[in-house]
């Protein structure tokens, strides 16, 4: 099987660079089902990058849809240690402008937990992981240089708001999120974020503003072609970013914790483990599987 040492997963556009060099289409079959699509995996600084399209190519999949296990799982097991994410957010807040781009340390979940699927545990096999900072700091710090290093206008910090979706916030609900001190709102990163958690593989997000949400005085004022020109130019300014954070983390081992976040997270005795259920999280919990003498 085709490796990589980093994940992207965002946009179609974020592959279709041509500093990317060594490219092929690899399709990963998981116990969780199948990807949002086939990765593409190429050399970039030097490093092999699996870059995965969210919403599969063409943008199929509305974002409660999305095979959000398989996803993670399929990094896993590509032997992805730090997954790099780019999405598209409203801002709801004044000082993050649309071309901004937001680095956030927290998540707030709006989302429908019968719905979306934010574990790979359960049937015999009980873990909670520490999910107090979901953020990877060292992941975040080289999105942060690696914007300054982009002259792209970043802000480190701050809450993404994640909602169902596909219908963005009434304006009731988007007031309600600002009076709550949320930063920006998207529709996707959360169950990411937990999903790497429980992978053991650093998370961090690239928020890409496109539009103040409908809050905004001037919202009304904003056409499709607006939003779609600043989603265009976001998309550019994140080829850069991304490809600047590759070379940087290329070159940073990995000192955080995220590589061991299972050490006392799985609360079910390895003995009482059905063997259906740990043949299925092999690749997650593999190094947590007393050996036999």
């Amino acid at each position: 099987m085709a490796t990589a040492q980093i994940g992207i997963i965002g946009g179609s556009g974020l592959y279709q660079m041509p500093e990317l060099k060594e490219v092929e289409d690899v399709r990963i079959e998981t116990p969780f089902g199948d990807p949002s699509d086939a990765f593409i995996i190429g050399t970039l600084e030097g490093v092999r990058v699996a870059f995965l399209p969210r919403h599969g190519r063409g943008h199929r999949l509305t974002p409660t849809e999305l095979p959000f296990r398989a996803n993670i799982y399929a990094m896993k097991l590509l032997g992805v240690e730090r997954i790099l994410s780019a999405s598209a957010v409203g801002s709801l807040q004044e000082q993050y402008a649309p071309l901004d781009m937001v680095i956030p340390d927290q998540f707030f979940d709006r989302t429908r937990a019968r719905v979306r699927e934010s574990t790979f545990f359960g049937e015999g096999i009980v873990a909670h992981i520490t999910f107090a900072h979901p953020v990877c700091d060292e992941v975040g710090e080289a999105l942060q240089e690696s914007c300054n290093q982009a002259n792209v206008r970043a802000h480190r910090g701050g809450t993404y708001l994640c909602m169902e979706g596909p219908a963005f916030s009434t304006k009731a609900e988007s007031n309600f999120y600002r009076s709550m001190g949320m930063d920006v709102i998207g529709m996707t990163n959360l169950q990411e974020a937990k999903l790497a958690r429980e992978a053991e593989i650093c998370y961090a997000t690239l928020a890409l503003v496109t539009d103040y949400d409908c809050w905004h005085e001037d919202h009304d004022a904003v056409s499709v072609e607006t939003v779609v020109e600043y989603l265009n130019k976001n998309v550019r300014n994140a080829q850069n970013v991304m490809r600047e954070a590759v070379k940087r983390l290329s070159t940073q081992p990995r000192s955080c914790k995220c590589g061991s976040a299972l050490k006392s997270a799985i609360f079910t005795a390895p003995e009482l483990w059905p063997e259906a259920t740990t043949k299925k999280l092999d690749a997650i919990i593999r190094k947590y599987i007393p050996q036999k003498v």
